[in-house]
């Protein structure tokens, strides 16, 4: 059994890329129908800046393709990481 909190603790990872997205920030779930609709990461614009923005990308459980030990594998084929502004 897995519990949700585990999941925050692995790295996400793109396999139509290679591409590490990062870590999960929530999880977006469906209490009347009892289902996990995706997860959210975190996805920042730039490193070390204070201005920097900081955007959430909705990963939906659908392009979850494995869930291992240390990381999840999504495949994202035409994700493109959000520009700065």
């Amino acid at each position: 059994m897995l519990r949700l909190s585990e999941l925050k603790y692995r790295e996400v990872i793109n396999v139509a890329d290679g591409r590490r997205l990062g870590l999960i920030k929530d999880i977006d779930l469906d209490l009347e129908r009892g289902k996990i609709n995706g997860l959210i990461i975190p996805i920042s614009t730039r490193s070390w800046n204070f201005w920097a923005r900081n955007d959430d990308v909705f990963i939906p459980w659908s392009a979850i393709k494995k869930i291992g030990i240390d990381v999840i594998l999504v495949d994202l084929p035409n994700f493109v990481e959000i520009p700065p502004r």
